[in-house]
């Protein structure tokens, strides 16, 4: 029983990969290896096979320790509704709302429900490996945190600090992590991993050693850029805003990015096809009108996003799409914005109140407190597809009647306009199945690979995997892990 944790010096510098890599490099070599994530704060999330939700990368990293996703191994979740707000999902069911003004105070009574599932995970696996979440040199965060050295002191594992040399400044990065961290907490901390690095490891020999010099922490090793990366689902809207150029003589499918856009992951099976450009559009861009399809998908915050849509004349956008006879689907929360309204009368995602959806199916939908958490599987288009639900809201109306999955249990789901041009469905994870993800494709004169989504991320974790064996120290990360708590 063993366990190490990798934090760092900022945001998106690759933790989560890094420890879905080391997650499968010690699978690869028969240890019995469980993802853990104190803290997350994303709205990409998936279902467990325990009925609860966790953040989307701790998912990620279980198919990586090839297991299961538990919901211990994410214990708690915030799910952004707005700039001051999260909902609270703790041992993957609803538990309230976090507002800015009780942060601090509402996340410290939740460390001993993070350490009791890390003790659970601890017990059943050889090692458990922890990811941070943001950078323990957040110090006005320090008070109360559970997340980074909070947890790391109270469960006393020893913490490895990742930088990211692609952004620049990582020799200050790390450097000035020890210096602004409390002696206690700089004292967890046992090394280093240098991240993202372009080139020839070696023009970095002397910057590594100048770390070593300046932090007393031991270096274990100097990750290159890992472009199987791009080929894993992630979990942070920060990589929606990176914008590649148009693809030439490819059928764009277009999605815009709304404010509190969630599970924006299903659209990753898409970038399989070399017959499909996705486009993802950001706020203050027009909706491409050479588009053939037009996919919303998930919100966190349904009536705001609903707002924001309207706000960037997407709607404008969509009708005219419509009206061009082009084809419109709807994921969750873009499901419920192509009905005639949409009401949250008890204020789960917001204020309450109701509004108008963009009435291209004839359904309402009404948010209720109760969210629907399952796995699910059946056919869609006369073709097999297996997911999950992960939704509140009850959509009814005459639309409905004509449903756009059968799950295998018997019960239908979601719904078709009249003319077959719009369709909507709480169902996620619905075009991984490369045979449903060929009949979509269908629908706009696109011949579909049948490249198998969920082979090519265990591909992806492989190659990470091999990678980290050459260019890590990983036997050394194994005695490390020994000297925990």
């Amino acid at each position: 029983m063993a366990a190490i944790m990798l934090q760092g010096t900022g945001s998106d510098v690759g933790k989560s990969v890094l420890v879905a890599g080391l997650c499968r490099a010690l699978a690869n070599r028969g240890l019995n290896v469980r993802p853990y994530k104190p803290q997350n704060m994303s709205n990409n999330a998936a279902v467990t096979v325990d009925g609860g939700e966790i953040g989307r990368a701790q998912a990620l990293q279980a198919l990586a320790a090839r297991v299961d996703p538990t919901v211990d191994m994410n214990p708690v979740l915030l799910k952004p509704q707005g700039d001051r707000t999260s909902q609270l999902i703790v041992h993957g069911r609803m538990r309230g709302t976090l507002h800015s003004e009780n942060w601090h105070e509402g996340r410290r009574p939740l460390l001993p429900e993070v350490l009791e599932s890390y003790h659970r995970l601890r017990a059943a696996a050889d090692i458990v490996v922890v990811e941070g979440a943001g950078s323990p040199a957040e110090t006005n965060l320090r008070a109360g945190d559970i997340a980074n050295m909070g947890f790391a002191r109270a469960a006393n594992v020893p913490v490895i600090l990742v930088g990211d040399i692609d952004r620049g400044g990582v020799i200050a990065s790390i450097v000035g992590t020890r210096v602004v961290i409390d002696p206690e907490d700089a004292a967890m901390i046992r090394g280093f991993l240098v991240n993202k690095f372009r080139g020839d490891p070696a023009l970095f020999d002397d910057g590594y050693r100048d770390i070593e010099a300046r932090t007393g922490w031991r270096g274990y090793g100097v990750v290159p850029w890992l472009p199987e990366a791009a080929r894993l689902p992630s979990e942070d809207g920060v990589v929606l805003e990176r914008h590649d150029a148009p693809a030439t003589g490819r059928v764009v499918v277009a999605c815009p990015i709304t404010a509190r856009i969630a599970n924006f992951d299903d659209l990753d099976p898409l970038k399989l096809e070399p017959g499909v450009e996705l486009r993802m559009v950001p706020p203050g861009q027009p909706i491409p009108a050479e588009a053939q399809l037009i996919i919303l998908a998930g919100s966190k915050a349904t009536l705001p996003d609903l707002a924001f849509l309207r706000a960037q004349g997407w709607d404008i956008d969509i009708l005219a799409h419509h009206r061009r006879g082009r084809p419109v689907l709807g994921l969750c929360g873009g499901y419920q914005m192509l009905g005639r309204r949409i009401a949250d009368p008890h204020g789960i995602e917001g204020p309450a109140g109701s509004a108008d959806g963009l009435g291209l199916l004839d359904v309402e939908t009404v948010l209720t407190p109760e969210k629907a958490l399952r796995r699910v599987e059946g056919m869609a288009l006369g073709a097999p597809f297996a997911g999950y639900e992960m939704h509140i809201g009850e959509t009814s109306g005459p639309d409905a009647a004509r449903p756009v999955v059968q799950f295998a249990d018997g019960r239908h789901d979601g719904a078709r306009s009249a003319d077959g041009l719009v369709a909507g469905t709480y169902v996620h994870g619905l075009l991984a199945a490369p045979e449903q993800r060929q009949a979509w494709l269908a629908t706009i004169g696109v011949d579909g690979s049948g490249r198998d989504y969920h082979a090519s991320i265990d591909e992806a974790l492989d190659a990470i995997a091999a990678t980290l064996e050459r260019h890590v120290d990983i036997d050394a990360l194994i005695a490390l892990t020994k000297t925990a708590g």
